[in-house]
Order: structure tokens, then C-alpha cells, then sequence
């Protein structure tokens, strides 16, 4: 079958059949009360994968994933079951990797592709007898595809070397990112913004706590993100500003989407992230696309994210994780240095203009969506 749209002799172009990929997703993957890096991602490649020979049949499965309840289970495995022999599947790991009871045996007559936004185990406070299970878990589904889709370069070495996966079967489709207007910020230096979910793993608290350190500068922080993911991080973080007297300069803003976030980006001097775990960090780059550097914590994907422009200026700095001194450091020499500030700006408005678009991303999927094996493959 042809790749290209094909030219009939009357010289009319014919577009190119679209073979189907069957993408499983997380219940909640549109709730804008609840956003999320792989909620976008996995809605944005549904738009774009078209564009690369495949249409997308959206199957979503409600549940408390990666831990879901009898009724999930049951929807899942019932979604799965009536899908015909050898047809091309794609799962958001958060659905897939809990699972391998009901994701492994129909492993042995579909032909699936695991996409991992975040290793199930490296989630921020999980018991650990629950992280080592959860982590179990996913080594036996992805060692059972014939395919995985990491987010990053970082994220491809650590599941190949963690789970042991054959290298050839682990491949990177990392998030794109559209240029956006370039943020006018507020008074140039003053204004942080933090694009999170507000959970252990985004760790705002360490920014709390780096930001009571820096009170005599002229600082304003907003947190933009969803509030419900973990109420009880959420009252003691709100209990920690209070105790540090910063509630009137730092906002637990709650989700924000659409116009909204870019006004929230448009106001932003610097960008700050502080998790203790990230696959890649697509606040970052939306954050670079408008030309905002970033000040985050030295984890995972993110310096991948932050990345370099084109003559080799690093438009972000990086701090060593559990030390918000080092990050109060940072914001020191960030407002009491304006060569650093022009510097980091222009570092940042060069990688904008070089960042890869979504188109980039539902390529790379596409690619390993069309070099699935034409019969399934028997379990490992």
C-alpha cells in the first residue's frame, strides 16, 4: 500500500488510505478540572496522527488507573476482547501497565504499542510495597509488547536498563510544542509562574520553602494546577505558605486552559518547576515557546526539555534536587544579575524558535505504529 496520496490519470489527488490504530485511554483524559502532560499529549497525537497515515479510534476506559476497581477491569478487558485479531493497539500506560492479568494475554493476538508518559513506580509517595508492585507490574506488560513509546531520551535508557527491555522495542516520540506569541512578562524579572498539578511529585512545597528564603526580593508566584489529584497535599501546602506569611504573593491559582494559561504565561518573567520526577516536562517547553527561561530541578527529562538553542546557550538553569537552597540561590542570582537575565532570555527565545512541533511527535508514533510486526508477538 502506498504512503503518499496517489494521482489518478485524471490528475485528481486521491488522499491516502488511513490503516486504524486502537488507542486505549484513562477516563478523564478531556476533564479540564484535572490536566495533565499525558492527558494533552495523548490528545494532541489523536489530532495529528492522521496526518501520518492513521486513524485514530479512541476507546476511553474510566477508572482509578493505575489501581482500578473490578468495573474498570471488567471495561477494559471487555474494550479489548471484542478488538479483531492483529489489529494495531496503543495504550496509555497508566491504563496498561497496572494490569498485565487482562493487557498480556491479548498481547498474544493484537498488535500493541505501550505508551509510558511516567514509570507507574517512580509516582511521588507511594508506599513502597505499592511502588514495587506497581513496578512489577509494568515490567511484565512491557516486556510482553512488541513496542514502547517513552516521552524522552532520559525515559527510553531508564526502562530499557530498569525493566531490562530489548532496546530495539523501546523508542522516543517526545512531546512537541506550538510557538506561541512571546510573553511580554510583567516588569521583566519579578513574576514566577509554575505550571503543576499540585501533588507530592510536582513538590511545590520545596518551592515554598525556596521562596521563604527570598522574601526581601520583589518576587510573585502563581501556581497554576489541578487542586484534586491529592487534597491532602494541597491543606498542607496551603498550611506551609501560611506558616512562611506568603499568602499574598504566592497563588494556588487552580486549572487553568485555553486563553486562560496563555495569560497566565504572557504574565511570566520566569518559569519554575520542582518536581522530583519527570519523564520530559512539556511546562517547560510551552514556557520556552513563548520565550520564558525556566528555573527547575535537575531530574529525569527535564534538562532534555530545557534543552539548548541552536548556538549552544542553555535559556534555563538547572538545581540539584532536595535543596531548595540552591534553588533560593538561584532566584538570587536571578534578580541581582541582569547580564544572567538577558542572557537566559536570549538562550530561551533562540530555543524557541527551534523547538519541534506536534507534527514531529505523531511522526515518530506513526513510525513505530507502521514497523509493528504483522502478526502479534507470543508474550515474553
Amino acid at each position: 500500500m502506498p504512503s503518499q496520496a496517489s494521482v489518478p490519470k485524471n490528475g485528481e489527488i486521491i488522499p491516502m488510505s488511513l490503516r486504524s490504530v486502537h488507542f486505549v485511554l484513562p477516563g478523564g483524559v478531556d476533564d479540564p478540572a484535572a490536566p495533565s502532560g499525558g492527558n494533552a499529549y495523548d490528545r494532541r497525537v489523536c489530532l495529528d496522527l492522521p496526518g501520518f497515515g492513521w486513524r485514530v479510534r479512541q476507546t476511553v476506559v474510566p477508572g482509578a488507573w493505575p489501581c482500578p476497581d473490578e468495573a474498570a477491569r471488567a471495561e477494559l478487558a471487555h474494550a479489548l476482547r471484542r478488538l479483531p485479531d492483529g489489529a494495531v493497539v496503543l495504550l496509555d500506560g497508566l491504563v496498561a501497565c497496572g494490569v498485565p492479568e487482562i493487557v498480556v494475554p491479548e498481547a498474544e493476538r493484537l498488535r500493541m504499542t505501550v505508551l509510558v508518559h511516567l514509570p507507574l513506580g517512580d509516582e511521588t509517595g507511594l508506599d513502597p510495597a505499592v511502588a514495587a508492585d506497581l513496578d512489577s507490574r509494568e515490567r511484565t506488560v512491557l516486556r510482553a509488547v512488541p513496542a514502547v513509546v517513552a516521552t524522552s531520551d532520559w525515559a527510553v535508557r531508564r526502562l530499557v536498563s530498569h525493566h531490562g527491555l530489548d532496546p530495539g522495542r523501546v523508542h522516543v516520540a517526545a512531546p512537541g510544542a506550538d510557538i506561541a506569541p512571546l510573553a511580554p512578562g510583567t516588569d521583566g524579572v519579578s513574576r514566577l509562574l509554575c505550571v503543576a498539578a499540585v501533588t507530592p511529585r510536582k513538590g511545590q512545597h520545596r518551592l515554598v520553602e525556596a521562596l521563604a528564603e527570598v522574601t526581601d526580593l520583589p518576587w510573585s508566584c502563581v501556581c497554576v494546577g489541578g487542586l484534586g489529584q491529592d487534597p491532602g497535599y494541597v491543606d498542607r501546602l496551603r498550611a506551609r505558605i501560611r506558616a512562611h506569611g506568603l499568602d499574598d504573593r504566592l497563588e494556588l491559582a487552580g486549572p487553568k486552559a485555553g486563553a486562560d494559561l496563555d495569560a497566565a504565561y504572557a504574565s511570566a518573567d520566569l518559569m519554575v518547576l520542582t518536581s522530583y520526577a519527570e519523564t520530559y516536562g512539556m511546562a517547560v517547553t510551552e514556557a520556552l515557546a513563548r520565550g520564558v527561561p525556566v528555573l527547575a530541578t535537575d531530574v529525569g527529562g527535564l534538562p532534555e526539555a530545557v534543552g539548548r538553542a541552536p548556538d549552544g546557550g542553555v535559556p534555563g538553569i538547572l538545581v540539584p534536587p532536595e535543596d531548595p537552597a540552591a534553588l533560593a540561590a538561584e532566584l538570587r542570582g536571578w534578580f541581582g544579575e541582569a547580564d544572567v537575565r538577558r542572557r537566559l532570555k536570549a538562550a530561551a527565545r533562540s530555543r524557541r524558535a527551534a523547538l519541534k512541533g506536534w507534527a514531529s511527535t505523531a511522526q515518530s508514533l506513526a513510525g513505530v505504529l507502521h514497523r509493528l510486526p504483522n502478526e502479534p508477538r507470543r508474550a515474553a
